[in-house]
């Protein structure tokens, strides 16, 4: 029985062995720390106060991963959301632009900027992925930025938080941003050591990140908190007058700063103050089925994700019905509040073990937290039911193909949906891992990308080009088989259509 089995599994065991598995843990949080102080003591002088906090932190997290005995949730325990648990965004009021000036200059808006573009093919960080225009997720990020500070004669700063992975490109970067008016700030997340799934020890070898990023992990959003802490851009903000920041992931398009949703979290208080924090939820469709989702759990929201549900309820998670809402993670949270709850420690998030298969064939996991987990420690929380469109994340090619079509117009760096589109919902869009999961080969299968406007599902599989000026309506499914190879040509004008292999075109 491996380590893991031993220190996760005693919840099913009998109480004869509670005081082995008790000695088991400590045992296994002594190695650690042993094994960590060997890592900082090879490390040169520099890097030495980097390396202890961040294995400080790790160290809590470890010993809480030991301490949890099984679900975090007691599903009988979840409750039906209160009637105001969730604002309609609809009822929101909207400010005036005097209310706007004076409400932006304290904001600071925060995006999440630690993940790289290897799913899709590119190197580098995913936010220097072309989206639109030759333009990228932070060129879109910054022009939509400098965009609200000139309209409103105000100074919202931009606040990037990045990883070991990313840091280094995304300085050089923002370099070509210093003649614009936007304030761009950066920190770096924590960086955690990832360990071996029998043993519970850390894989590292050296302290040299660079040299063995393999051994090394940025452990989800969930360190914002801390590390925006330890960064001193907290302090600074609110020695500024600051007094929220909106959070989000760089990658969703959707996520532009929230006139209505800024006044309602300054000019309309609750009868204990001010929302100390607010999640941004929007409808489920069977897309989001594995989503966060906001229950009621022991009188206050909180955030319940697919990894903290029992086996046997997973379905129940899924449905659309019990659980509405899914969460966007686009968050509002009270600077202050942040300062509050960290000073006095009582930061509690679930911990999301993240298994994973090395390419050296080792079985590692990896500690994580979801920055959306921590809203039931603040007060005053709610969720607001948000349209659609500020829910447009780029994970795939896929989301690309929608993002740089015609469905949606750019302007100021935000993209609106057309308004010739005659309904608001997104097509479905499902194209084959093989020829169209990296972006490189993803844009050598279009001329140019095809008209979307009318589209309503589209599923493209095996070797297929398309033409200049394609049309794409209705339901469209196109299937090379292997070996063989379908071109669509220009101009083609496809409604409700199938077409298979031997480029027969059947009316759908």
């Amino acid at each position: 029985m491996d380590l893991l089995a031993k220190v996760k599994g005693h919840a099913r065991a009998g109480s004869g062995n509670q005081e082995f598995f008790e000695a088991t843990k400590k045992e296994a949080l002594s190695l650690l720390t042993k094994e960590l102080e060997k890592l900082e003591n090879a490390a040169p002088a520099v890097r030495k106060p980097e390396l202890s906090r961040n294995f400080q932190g790790f160290t809590q997290l470890y010993s809480r991963f030991l301490e949890e005995t099984g679900p975090s949730v007691d599903w009988e325990r979840i409750e039906k959301l209160p009637n105001d648990a969730v604002k309609d965004y609809n009822s929101l009021e909207k400010p005036t632009t005097d209310k706007a000036h004076d409400m932006l200059n304290k904001l600071v808006v925060v995006k999440l900027n630690g993940g790289l573009g290897t799913s899709m093919g590119c190197h580098g960080p995913k936010s220097v992925i072309n989206v639109r225009n030759d333009l990228t997720f932070l060129d879109l990020t910054v022009q939509q930025i400098e965009h609200l500070n000139k309209t409103y004669k105000v100074n919202v700063p931009l606040v990037l938080m990045n990883s070991f992975n990313t840091d280094e490109d995304t300085q050089k970067i923002i370099r070509k941003y210093k003649n614009l008016k936007v304030e761009i700030h950066t920190f770096n997340q924590s960086c955690f050591p990832r360990i071996n799934r029998d043993s519970l020890m850390p894989i590292a070898k050296s302290p040299d990140v660079q040299n063995d990023l393999e051994a090394w992990f940025p452990p989800g959003h969930g360190d914002f908190y801390k590390s925006f802490e330890n960064s001193g851009l907290l302090s600074k903000f609110l020695k500024e007058g600051r007094q929220y920041c909106f959070l989000s992931n760089i990658d969703n398009l959707g996520a532009t700063v929230d006139l209505n949703i800024l006044n309602l979290l300054m000019n309309n208080p609750t009868e204990g103050g001010q929302h100390e924090f607010v999640m941004e939820v929007t409808e489920k469709t069977k897309a989001d089925v594995k989503g966060g989702t906001l229950i009621q759990y022991e009188n206050k929201l909180r955030l319940l994700e697919i990894a903290q549900v029992p086996k046997d309820h997973v379905d129940e998670f899924k449905s659309v019905k019990k659980f509405k809402y899914f969460n966007t993670n686009n968050l509002w949270v009270k600077l202050d509040a942040i300062d509050r709850v960290l000073k006095q420690n009582i930061l509690d998030m679930e911990i999301i073990i993240n298994n994973k298969h090395l390419d050296n064939g080792l079985n590692i996991i990896q500690l994580e937290t979801a920055v959306g987990a921590a809203m039931k420690i603040f007060e005053g929380g709610i969720g607001i039911n948000v349209p659609r469109s500020r829910f447009l994340p780029v994970k795939k090619t896929s989301d690309l193909l929608l993002v740089m079509s015609n469905l949606y117009n750019l302007k100021n760096g935000s993209l609106t949906m057309s308004p010739q589109r005659m309904f608001p919902t997104t097509p479905l869009i499902k194209l084959g891992d093989q020829n169209f999961a990296k972006v490189k080969e993803f844009l050598g299968r279009f001329s140019n990308i095809p008209d979307l406007i009318e589209l309503d599902h589209l599923t493209v599989s095996g070797d297929v080009t398309f033409g200049r000026g394609v049309v794409l309506k209705g339901t469209v499914i196109i299937i090379a088989n292997h070996g063989e190879r379908i071109d669509i040509p220009s101009g083609a004008n496809l409604e409700n259509k199938i077409i298979t292999g031997n480029l027969r075109i059947l009316s759908h």
